[in-house]
C-alpha cells in the first residue's frame, strides 16, 4: 500500500473508534454508577451492622438500596430521549 492510502486508512480508522469511545461514554458511565452504588450503599449497611449488632439486616437493605438506586440511574441513560 502507497504511504497516502496507509495515512487515510489509519486516519479514517482513528476517528471512527474516537466516535465509538464517544457514543460508549453514557453507558459506561452508568455502569461505574450502578457499581458504585451498590458498594457504597452495602458498604454503609455493613458499617451499621456492625455498629448496631445487627446480623445481616443493614447490609442487605443498603444493597437492595444500591440496587434500586444504581438501575434508576442506568434506566435514565438507557431511556434518555
Amino acid at each position: 500500500m502507497p504511504d497516502k492510502e496507509n495515512e487515510w486508512f489509519l486516519a479514517r480508522s482513528l476517528r471512527v473508534m474516537q466516535e465509538n469511545i464517544r457514543r460508549s461514554g453514557p453507558a459506561a458511565g452508568a455502569g461505574y454508577t450502578l457499581l458504585g452504588a451498590i458498594v457504597l450503599l452495602g458498604g454503609i449497611g455493613y458499617g451499621l451492622d456492625a455498629w448496631r449488632g445487627t446480623s445481616p439486616w443493614f447490609l442487605l437493605g443498603g444493597l437492595l438500596l444500591g440496587l434500586v438506586v444504581g438501575f434508576f440511574e442506568l434506566a435514565k441513560v438507557i431511556w434518555r430521549p
